[in-house]
């Protein structure tokens, strides 16, 4: 346990939560921790699935972008690149929003249960940005080409309803969703723990590869954008919460 990311065994289940509220911004160091808890939970014989969840109002409202430059960007990727490396089903329990990067974070896992009143954000574009954490691959992947696409040029909310029916999470609850993630990884946990690690590696063989290669095209097309004007522009709009005005520069 860190004073970023903690992490208990429930029975069969593990539970890995990130402590960054209320809006769960990550960096290279949290990042790097889950990894590391998803990590150890793989060696834990008695965990046979896990709930990725977080403390405070918001899933994960992605990364602060302020300051950062392409250096730190490869960094925070090379972290983020292990959470698609481990061997157990994970289930993600999203409340409030998961946006941009927190949307990458959510889709690193199995499944995702989403509140009712949850929504879930590819802003890179409304922002002047590129996609990252994997997203080039997972978003596809998840919800199809063609609605990935616009997804990601437009940068709209999608609701917690509107997602269960693209595909985008798996199950929305009125409840809490981390008890509902909670229950449903118990649920996956009554099935043989090798047929378990067995299916997961075939279904999500190449998951990893085309993540790890997509995460360092990201990498190259946000560093790009960063001295951009459009991006500092969609970085002031979202901070001053207005629309932004983009001019191509």
């Amino acid at each position: 346990m860190s004073q970023q990311v903690a992490t208990e065994i429930d029975g069969h289940v593990g539970i890995v939560e990130v402590r960054r509220g209320p809006h769960n911004f990550f960096d290279e160091h949290s990042l790097r921790e889950v990894g590391e808890a998803l990590t150890h939970l793989d060696t834990v014989d008695e965990v046979r699935a896990v709930v990725l969840c977080s403390q405070g109002r918001n899933f994960c409202a992605g990364a602060d972008l302020r300051g950062v430059d392409g250096h730190l960007l490869r960094r925070v990727y090379r972290a983020a690149a292990s959470l698609f490396t481990t061997r157990k089903p994970i289930v993600a329990a999203v409340q409030g929003a998961a946006v941009g990067g927190g949307l990458g974070l959510a889709l690193a896992a199995d499944f995702r249960v989403a509140a009712a009143d949850a929504r879930l954000t590819a802003n890179f574009a409304r922002l002047g940005f590129h996609q990252g954490f994997g997203l080039s691959v997972t978003l596809p992947e998840i919800v199809g080409r063609q609605l990935a696409m616009e997804l990601l040029y437009t940068g709209r909310n999608v609701k917690a309803h509107e997602a269960l029916a693209i595909g985008l999470c798996d199950r929305v609850t009125d409840g809490d969703p981390r008890e509902a993630a909670v229950a449903w990884a118990e649920e996956i946990a009554g099935s043989a723990p090798l047929s378990l690690t067995a299916i997961r590696a075939t279904l999500r063989r190449d998951i990893a590869s085309r993540v790890v290669a997509a995460l360092d095209e990201e990498a190259t097309a946000q560093t790009a954008l960063l001295e951009t004007k459009d991006f500092a522009e969609g970085v002031a709009a979202s901070i001053g919460k207005r629309p932004p005005v983009f001019t191509g520069a």
